[in-house]
């Protein structure tokens, strides 16, 4: 199985776990007269449709590279993950909105049970993060790793709302609103975690080098192959799950073109089939007396 078709499972298990969370923290949030589990049925409502939007980044990524596209389809991942953040801080938005609202209107008590239900949900949600972000560290997406942290925050404001209700139960009449400030205080980390998924993407499409131990890696083994005396440049950008390596290979300078064109095409196989996760390398051959990296 593919990267891509191991994500798109991966996103599938996610649209499912938010589809029948939501519907979980709906009725519970209504009939149990919580709006802290209404602003988390908000979330996790707007997970939905960003998992689709990953599931759908993810079946274009797959694209083969055409004449239009020569790298490929996968810069597509740091663009979903962008919209992804973007329906994060909308709820956030919504979620704070409404707990203002409901702050200033006077309201009865939530029931206890709805904490049972917040409970559960807390441990699902942090095992779901937990699956995800480990499968989108294996196979180098972005979209899912945004995907993921939709899960970690559906958590922190489940937490949120625990507290809230907890101070709400325990304290009594006069407290019923710390439901609504723990709904409040839960948009807040909401927006806080959508820089942690934002930047890394924003790495990606920037192409910024932050790959030190991949390049140290390469270096490595592009010296194990015959006819590489060293690797003056090394230069890599993530593309979709997978890394494109540029190369500067140095080489004797007795070589014929042929032989030069023989070691590269060595050089590539190699890197390709003993590291991980690359996507394609591009080599120049350099001669071993010009090492001059401003040359």
């Amino acid at each position: 199985m593919s990267k891509a078709d191991k994500a798109i499972r991966t996103t599938y298990f996610s649209i499912l776990t938010n589809f029948l969370l939501a519907l979980v923290k709906w009725l519970a949030g209504i009939l149990g007269n919580s709006y802290a589990l209404i602003a988390d049925a908000i979330e996790s409502t707007a997970d939905i449709f960003s998992s689709i939007l990953v599931l759908l980044g993810l079946r274009y990524s797959k694209r083969p590279a055409d004449d239009s596209h020569p790298y490929g389809h996968g810069r597509i991942e740091p663009l979903i993950t962008f919209i992804v953040v973007i329906f994060l801080i909308i709820s956030a938005f919504v979620i704070a909105m409404e707990s203002i609202e409901n702050i200033k209107t006077p309201h009865d008590l939530p029931k206890a049970w709805t904490l049972v239900i917040l409970a559960a949900i807390i441990i699902w949600k942090e095992i779901c993060f937990q699956i995800i972000i480990k499968r989108s560290k294996s196979l180098n997406s972005s979209s899912l790793r945004a995907d993921a942290w939709h899960h970690r925050s559906d958590a922190i404001t489940s937490v949120a709302a625990f507290i809230g209700i907890s101070i709400a139960l325990f304290c009594g009449p006069g407290y019923e609103s710390a439901d609504d400030w723990a709904a409040l205080f839960a948009s807040g980390l909401i927006i806080y975690n959508c820089y942690g998924i934002f930047r890394p993407a924003l790495a990606e499409i920037m192409d910024e080098n932050t790959y030190e131990e991949l390049e140290e890696t390469v270096r490595e083994q592009s010296i194990n192959v015959s006819g590489v005396k060293l690797i003056e440049k090394c230069y890599i950008r993530k593309i979709g799950m997978n890394f494109q390596i540029d190369l500067h290979a140095v080489v004797d300078p007795t070589l014929t073109v042929r032989e030069g064109h023989e070691i590269a095409h060595r050089l590539k196989d190699y890197l390709m089939e003993n590291v991980d996760s690359i996507g394609n390398v591009f080599i120049h051959i350099e001669p071993f007396e010009n090492t001059d990296p401003s040359d």
